[in-house]
């Protein structure tokens, strides 16, 4: 390999066990080596200048002629904030690295394509005897011409790859995000699994997910950063009392203040320090939180924004397994239809939710009619054999549906004897269906606590979910 960037054995190796890996690179190659004879060294510069943590280029002076365009393309390239902004995804990451020289194809077609049409202008002035300037390998180039570092055309052709190299990759790695994959995770796989996954979570039923995901999971993040440990509500502001539990933060300073521990005392005893206020709702649950999703045809509908009634719920449900997992409870979807139609999902506390069970949950679609007996009814025996089993209560239940449907009597004296024994909670959410949030609905008498959302855009609807549970 005879490139502009420095590289050692184990650079030279990454890139070709890519290049081998890669389709698209191969087929870039093959197409870009029809116009500019040093096309794979060019695309091997710009994957090793994406990858590599400290890029150091080789010097102008004595680089072969044909290989002048190249030097000054990458020369452009690294110098670009873009690319530089770029390469906090790609850096030692082969696959965001392939990803950067694919997503520049278009912008090395047409500076080669430039570059092409300027040589064929020169040998036409040859032919007609006009004066064109050469330039033998190892001497200076006129900052002006054709594959000089200063060269206008060079430089757009950079600025226009880094742009869209930076905007690709940002986009890989807001995807995978939004899906629950950390950093680190995605380098992991194989190249040919992870370019799959990629593909599968671009198209089809969950190409409308990752930005929908991405605001909930964001959203709960901050609801939980805004809970005060040992607290119990949602925090409202600071009140006077001898709470010690609930000092606010000056308060806990002062004790460090000899000459101001008298003071504190004083205080303590009068009740006057400050602790935060909160608004007095239950405290949150021990036991497992469990998401019951409806997925029955009419969940499929689409609503302001195009946003599916489905795709709202499920973002929610995903949002809702991150605020599981961070409080160290277990995490269960359910998803259901018509009264035979059922799926349970579990995700335990002590083991990573893993991208593929996560995918199917998200994937899976019933269709049907809707029932809420069957999925409480299976969300109630999960909760009865935890109890059982390790002496947990005060799960958490929480419905998403746009239906209002009955339930017997009999099966509703069963439902409020197991919400006495076993102390969960059950939230309603009816998503898209007013008529189900009414005072005098099924869902009304099921839950403790019940929500409608109209708009399948707005993350913010069930902001006070994230904050009880």
């Amino acid at each position: 390999m005879n490139g502009a960037v420095v590289a050692d054995h184990f650079d030279r190796l990454t890139w070709r066990d890519t290049y081998e890996q890669a389709a698209g690179i191969r087929e870039l190659a093959v197409e870009l080596t029809a116009r500019h004879a040093c096309a794979q060294d060019l695309l091997a510069d710009v994957f090793l200048a994406a990858y590599k943590k400290r890029v150091r280029l080789r010097e102008r002076t004595g680089t072969a002629r044909s290989r002048l365009l190249n030097h000054a393309f990458v020369t452009a390239l690294v110098e670009s904030p873009q690319f530089v902004e770029a390469r906090r995804e790609t850096v030692g990451d082969p696959y965001a690295a392939a990803m950067a020289l694919l997503a520049q194809g278009p912008a090395l077609r047409g500076l080669l394509d430039r570059e092409a049409a300027e040589e064929r202008t020169d040998e036409a002035s040859r032919r007609e005897g006009r004066d064109v300037a050469e330039t033998e390998p190892g001497e200076p180039t006129d900052p002006g011409a054709p594959g000089a570092p200063g060269a206008p055309g060079v430089r757009a052709a950079a600025r226009a790859a880094a742009a869209k190299a930076s905007r690709a990759v940002r986009q890989e790695a807001s995807l995978m995000r939004a899906w629950g994959l950390g950093p680190g995770e995605p380098e992991r796989l194989p190249y040919e699994e992870r370019a799959g996954l990629a593909e599968r979570l671009r198209t089809g039923r969950l190409a409308e997910w990752a930005e929908l995901i991405g605001r909930f999971r964001q959203m709960a993040a901050g609801e939980r950063a805004r809970k005060v440990e040992n607290t119990t509500g949602e925090l409202v502001g600071v009140t006077l009392g001898d709470d010690l539990s609930r000092l606010v933060p000056s308060e806990l300073a002062g004790l460090g203040v000899p000459a101001l521990r008298a003071v504190f005392a004083a205080r303590y005893a009068a009740g006057e320090l400050m602790l935060y206020d909160s608004r007095g709702e239950r405290p949150t649950g021990r036991g497992a939180v469990i998401a019951c999703v409806d997925t029955s045809h009419s969940m499929y509908e689409a609503g302001p924004g195009g946003v599916t009634r489905e795709v709202w719920a499920k973002a929610c449900a995903l949002a809702l397994l991150d605020q599981a997992h961070a409080g160290g409870r277990d995490f269960v979807g359910i998803l259901f239809s018509a009264a035979d139609k059922v799926r349970v999902f579990r995700f335990p506390a002590d083991r990573s939710a893993g991208l593929e069970a996560t995918l199917e949950f998200a994937e899976t679609f019933l269709g049907g009619g809707t029932s809420y007996q069957a999925p409480l009814g299976a969300a109630r025996d999960l909760l009865e054999r935890e109890f059982d089993d390790a002496a947990r209560a005060r799960g958490d239940i929480v419905l998403l549906t746009d239906d209002d449907c009955g339930v017997t009597e009999e099966w509703m004296r069963d439902w409020n004897a197991a919400k006495h024994r076993l102390g969960f909670r059950v939230f309603g959410v009816a998503v898209g269906a007013p008529r189900a949030a009414e005072a005098d609905s099924v869902l009304a008498a099921l839950c403790d606590n019940l929500r409608s959302v109209a708009d399948f855009t707005d993350v913010h609807a069930a902001a006070d979910l994230f904050r009880v549970i």
